[in-house]
């Protein structure tokens, strides 16, 4: 009996992570990125509930535990289907959610709907470790190997039959426990069709056909580009990590920072979206037929480097290779951090595709990985402006990391510049200034540090200009010569663009052609190389504008705690995502679930006191409160920091995910099993971990220095290696306080499902408050924190062994 109901909490746990995992990518898909860690909140909400009315509910902790979990992931596969079906016919809208009131309404719906299959599973997996008395050790490892199982199968349905497969999926997995009920053909006919539904799904999307199968946001790219008369999408595939659609006829036009000076013909566009975001453009036109490349803002890098050899990262559509062959560029290798999108600009454009011209290389790698590994010298650096135009003053692009425009980025692109090499960027210019100055200042930052080739200080070896709404900066680390400037400037006045800043750039060069009342650009960007102390200047500006690093890798991340009153008051009356108020959405989410938390914690405690019999004490329900609160803080800030900080290793968020999450929980589960082990030092392991885990907050920056070069097999290696010793002493805490409340007696099972809840709502609410921490001081602080949780953890284990003795001495009447 008790091997069934290991086997079936182990089938909701991984049922209820692959939906947590299909549900992260399906968020950052319909709605906004943005949006995708509420998952992590939902999925801990719904355990939290699930323990307090486990705590209110005794007669379910009563019920056979094997057949309990049957019923339970038949409700749970039920509930998966009703949220899928709600996020898919709820008409809500994140972007608009502060100037339509509806929204709020939409969103508590679309929230309870998510909720819902996280706390059915819940229920399953804390009933089973009230009643397993001396067993829930084992029933708590069988629920995090499970939850491992699901993350490994995640990224695989993904692969195969993207998010409606991956949800469909989780409804098969979750209707395993129920296979050993009477009768047994309703079970097994719904797994069938779930078999049946997922093949066809599957042959869809390998056959790069494969239906997008949700209702998206009417903000988002793709949205608006289907709603045009005639646009048909001729590509659409789902991998791991990513959705790609290539749309046709949909007047896709972007050439950013295109001179006006340019009279000719724009060729023709396909659209290529990410997650059905905005479109990137694939430009169906030969090098030789592209005349308008010679009017683009990067074209004077070419011109100075004629028949170089050119590294363009990120080029997305491939627009930025397409202009370095326009520039008579000797050789291209080309980055695009995407394999599908690859694969679809190829399908998509056939004879025109860039990537297939044989001067271009294309790696398959990720940016940092390719800069690292890559040993080659390039004469230009390109990185090409991709990103659509986005308002970035409200701060609703904050979550968003970039790990290639942080000064450890800029600082792998420099190492790889020939000597006379010339690093290009362009960026959107923001009114007022905040992007450009970042982008100034971690380019201060990275020239600073040094490097191979780095001579001349960062005044002499920036240039930039800019047109109506993009700023491009050139980087010559060795300084530039007086006929580089001279033919610079002529570029600039034939193209109608204006200086920001040059070596020896005059105040009446800024302000010609493109004009404005005040060149604010020009005025900032001197004053900051030009500061004595550039903290300060940092520190007085309106925007958060210090250097990104990859600690801080937030850098559309620009919302200062003085712009409060005015996003307020401005809130709902800009059409802005969020109505102006995205960062500010963090702390209503936090606020949110720090008061459904507080009410699930409070509930029970209610309940209880109106029930008769045996009653924990005040000093035990304290002692459980802040150990198993404890816990559920420590494990989110260690593993949330954990999982963005190796974005930059492994290349994509849904890679880091996958590996970090499931190294944790695979062997957390396996040190979940030794927890009663007698020969093991309990306490010493506590303080252990909390050690560890300062650690590797310290270290693990180090590693991924050393390894990011490494290919891809080993880099994953190298985390598990890393994260292994200390996942394995992160299973031991809960089954050890666990342990701890059998050996209370009557009043410790009394307050097992309490200690779930607890742990589920403390869970969630540091989900929230590490997105915040992380935002405002980086990913070391938080992963420190989260040690420091584990050490207040530890310090209270110490009171839940004297509760014990004093417990034991009462009941023989000894001292």
């Amino acid at each position: 009996m008790f091997r069934h109901a290991a086997s079936g909490v182990a089938a909701l746990a991984a049922a209820t992570l692959l939906l947590e995992s299909a549900l992260t990518r399906l968020l950052a898909v319909a709605q906004f990125y943005h949006f995708a860690f509420l998952v992590i909140s939902l999925a801990l909400l719904g355990f939290g509930a699930s323990g307090a009315l486990l705590s209110v509910a005794p007669r379910l902790r009563g019920c056979a535990p094997a057949r309990l979990l049957a019923w339970l992931g038949i409700a749970t596969a039920a509930s998966i289907t009703l949220a899928y079906a709600a996020v898919n016919w709820l008409p809500f809208d994140s972007y608009s959610i502060a100037w339509d009131r509806r929204q709020v309404a939409y969103f508590v719906l679309y929230y309870l709907a998510l909720t819902l299959p996280f706390v059915c599973g819940g229920l399953g997996i804390g009933a089973a470790l009230a009643a397993s008395q001396g067993h829930s050790h084992q029933v708590y490892a069988a629920n995090l190997l499970g939850s491992a199982a699901g993350v490994l199968l995640a990224p695989l349905a993904l692969w195969l039959a993207g998010v409606p497969g991956a949800a469909l999926t989780s409804v098969a997995v979750a209707l395993l426990p129920a296979l050993g009920l009477r009768p047994r053909w309703p079970v097994g006919g719904t797994l069938i069709g779930c078999l049946l539904g997922l093949s066809a799904l599957a042959a869809g999307n390998l056959t790069d056909r494969g239906p997008l199968g949700m209702a998206i946001s009417p903000y988002k790219g793709l949205a608006q580009a289907q709603r045009i008369p005639g646009a048909t999408v001729v590509f659409g595939r789902w991998d791991a990590a990513a959705r790609i659609d290539v749309v046709a006829g949909a007047h896709t036009r972007a050439l950013p920072g295109l001179s006006y000076a340019y009279t000719g013909a724009v060729p023709v566009q396909l659209g290529l979206s990410l997650d059905a975001d905005s479109l990137k453009p694939i430009t169906l036109a030969a090098a030789e037929e592209f005349p308008a490349a010679a009017f683009m803002p990067e074209a004077a890098a070419f011109a100075l480097r004629p028949d170089g050899r050119v590294l363009v990262l990120e080029p997305g559509g491939g627009l930025g290779v397409l202009q370095a062959l326009a520039g008579r560029a000797a050789a291209v290798t080309a980055v695009p951090g995407n394999a599908l999108l690859r694969r679809g600009v190829a399908q998509a454009a056939g004879a025109a595709d860039v990537y297939a011209d044989a001067r271009v290389k294309t790696s398959a790698e990720s940016p940092r990985a390719h800069l690292r590994r890559d040993p080659a010298l390039y004469d230009i650096i390109y990185f090409p402006l991709t990103d659509p135009y986005r308002p970035i003053t409200s701060g609703a692009y904050s979550l968003g990391e970039s790990y290639t425009l942080t000064v450890d980025a800029f600082q792998d692109a420099l190492a790889r510049l020939a000597p006379d090499g010339v690093l290009v960027i362009t960026r959107w210019l923001q009114k007022p200034p905040s992007e450009s100055l970042r982008l100034f200042a971690t380019l201060i930052e990275a020239l600073e540090r040094g490097g191979a080739g780095t001579k001349a200080p960062p005044p002499e070896a920036l240039v930039a200009w800019r047109g109506i709404q993009t700023i491009t900066v050139f980087v010559r680390p060795a300084g530039w010569t007086p006929d580089e400037l001279a033919r610079i400037r002529e570029f600039a006045a034939t193209r109608r663009y204006d200086l920001v800043w040059a070596p020896d750039v005059q105040p009446d060069e800024v302000n010609r052609f493109n004009r404005v009342t005040v060149p604010e650009d020009y005025h900032l960007i001197r004053a900051l190389l030009e500061a004595s102390d550039r903290t300060r200047f940092y520190a007085g500006y309106r925007f958060a504008i210090a250097p990104a690093t990859d600690d801080h890798p937030f850098f559309f991340h620009f919302f200062r705690w003085g712009q409060t009153g005015e996003v307020l008051a401005g809130l709902g009356r800009t059409w802005q995502p969020f109505g102006g108020s995205g960062y500010l959405v963090l702390f209503a989410l936090f606020a949110l679930v720090l008061a459904l938390s507080a009410a699930l914690i409070v509930a029970p405690l209610l309940v209880a006191r109106r029930r008769a019999g045996s009653r924990p004490t005040a000093g035990q329900r304290i002692q459980t409160a802040l150990y198993f609160g404890s816990l559920g803080i420590a494990f989110l800030f260690v593993e949330i920091p954990l999982i963005q900080r190796w974005i930059v290793a492994l290349g994509h968020p849904t890679y880091a995910f996958t590996a970090v999450v499931l190294t944790l929980l695979l062997f957390s589960g396996l040190g979940s099993l030794l927890a009663r082990a007698r020969w093991l030092p309990k306490r010493a392991a506590l303080l252990a971990l909390s050690a560890l885990a300062l650690v590797t907050a310290l270290t693990s920056p180090v590693l991924i220095n050393i390894v990011l070069g490494w290919p891809f097999v080993l880099r994953a290696l190298a985390l598990v290696v890393c994260l292994a010793p200390m996942a394995l002493l992160m299973g031991l805490p809960f089954a050890l306080g666990l342990a701890w409340l059998e050996g209370l007696g009557a009043r410790g099972r009394a307050l097992t499902p309490w200690a779930w809840a607890i742990n589920g709502c403390a869970s969630v609410v540091a989900s929230a408050l590490a997105a915040i921490l992380t935002l405002s001081y980086g990913f070391t602080i938080v992963l420190a924190s989260g040690a420091g949780a584990y050490a207040v953890a530890a310090a209270t284990s110490m009171s839940f062994a004297a509760q014990r003795h004093e417990d034991h001495a009462a009941e023989i009447g000894g001292p």
